[in-house]
């Protein structure tokens, strides 16, 4: 005797199946296990009965309808390892299963796993693009389920994008921010999570020692928002120290120094930390415009520059003394020969790599000029 049981089909949604039994024949084991399975009304024992087919009958043409069942139930159950594990099956029967993958992000993502988030966002992304992708049906009587099949596989793939960058945001380990956020850039470049993920992986870059790829992203952000301070700082100072760009070295300086006096303290950062943070990165811009003349040999600007500097630079042991001796140098050249000298006494009291040459200039002005004190 032949059962044919025939499931309806419906507009897919996350809780949609995609597969279907259409026919059962209750005189072979497989298909008296799947009857068996369609009238038990006891979740457990139908959970049980699901497992033993899969196990069972792997290659039934019904497998892939009865993983879809037993992912939905560990689902329910919170059971992270049993979803990918149904959902590992069910891909291999079906790699195109957009809500199989998702599934498995989903859990990827309750084990906190960066590879596994990796696999599970490109299945979710692939397997959603090609759904995408299908063509406008001609007949009118297909067209909502196309367009609610279309919806949905957008708002998975978008979902895929968002677990990454997630999993992006959360990670402190920078070879894994660096992974997932470059494979979301690749993937999605003008996506909604493209732009919010640059800034977590150029601090990535800077930690991992990546300078170049960290300047080459912050030129990338800089060309259409100048906003992030730490991106500005990076490029100016790659450009000065291999003496090229000076214009967008004098550009960016600037633009630091305005972008600090009109940002806001962030959250959850106090006043005494957020003034030392404006302090410092106003100082670093005014060091690089000052250092940049100087080598210019624009004493005067350079001169403007490097004074506005040095209050801010006071607690920072390595650029005070150069912004010192800058000072100092500039002063002579500018005909300032007590300025230069006052300078370059305080740069000579301090231990630095210029603080022997500070001294013997500043013996050498008291030489040149009568009066220097």
């Amino acid at each position: 005797m032949r059962t044919l049981v025939v499931l309806m089909a419906v507009a897919m949604t996350a809780s949609a199946q995609r597969h279907k039994i259409e026919e059962v024949n209750s005189e072979k084991p497989e298909g008296k296990l799947l009857q068996q399975i369609m009238q038990e009304n006891d979740a457990a024992k139908k959970a049980t009965l699901l497992e033993q087919f899969a196990t069972e009958f792997p290659k039934d043409p019904g497998a892939a309808w009865v993983l879809e069942q037993l992912q939905g139930i560990y689902v329910k159950a919170g059971d992270a390892d049993k979803t990918l594990a149904a959902g590992d099956k069910l891909l291999a029967l079906d790699p195109d299963h957009p809500e199989a993958a998702l599934q498995c992000l989903k859990a990827a993502e309750t084990k906190k796993d960066p590879a596994l988030i990796k696999k599970y966002s490109a299945a979710a992304s692939a397997a959603a693009r090609k759904m995408a992708a299908k063509p406008e049906p001609k007949e009118a009587g297909e067209v909502a389920a196309w367009k609610a099949e279309t919806d949905y596989a957008k708002q998975v793939d978008t979902y895929a994008d968002y677990a990454l960058y997630r999993a992006a945001l959360e990670s402190r380990d920078p070879k894994a921010v660096i992974e997932l956020s470059e494979m979301l850039r690749e993937r999605s470049p003008k996506g909604e999570y493209a732009d919010k993920v640059a800034q977590p992986l150029f601090v990535a870059y800077r930690q991992a020692g990546d300078n170049a790829k960290a300047v080459a992203l912050a030129e990338q952000i800089l060309a259409t928002d100048q906003s992030n301070e730490d991106m500005l700082l990076v490029v100016a100072d790659n450009y000065l120290q291999q003496k090229k760009n000076p214009d967008k070295v004098h550009a960016y300086s600037a633009k630091i120094a305005d972008v600090m006096g009109q940002k806001p303290k962030p959250e959850g950062v106090n006043d005494a930390d957020w003034t030392a943070r404006k302090r410092l990165v106003t100082g670093l811009a005014h060091y690089m415009n000052g250092k940049l003349y100087y080598n210019e040999a624009n004493f005067a600007k350079a001169d403007q520059s490097l004074r506005a500097a040095l209050p801010l630079v006071e607690s920072n042991a390595a650029l005070k003394p150069e912004v010192l001796y800058l000072l100092g140098f500039a002063n002579y050249k500018l005909e300032k020969p007590q300025d230069a000298a006052t300078f370059y006494r305080e740069c000579a009291a301090i231990k630095s790599p210029y603080q022997a040459t500070a001294a013997k200039n500043l013996l050498g002005l008291k030489n040149q000029y009568q009066g220097i004190k």
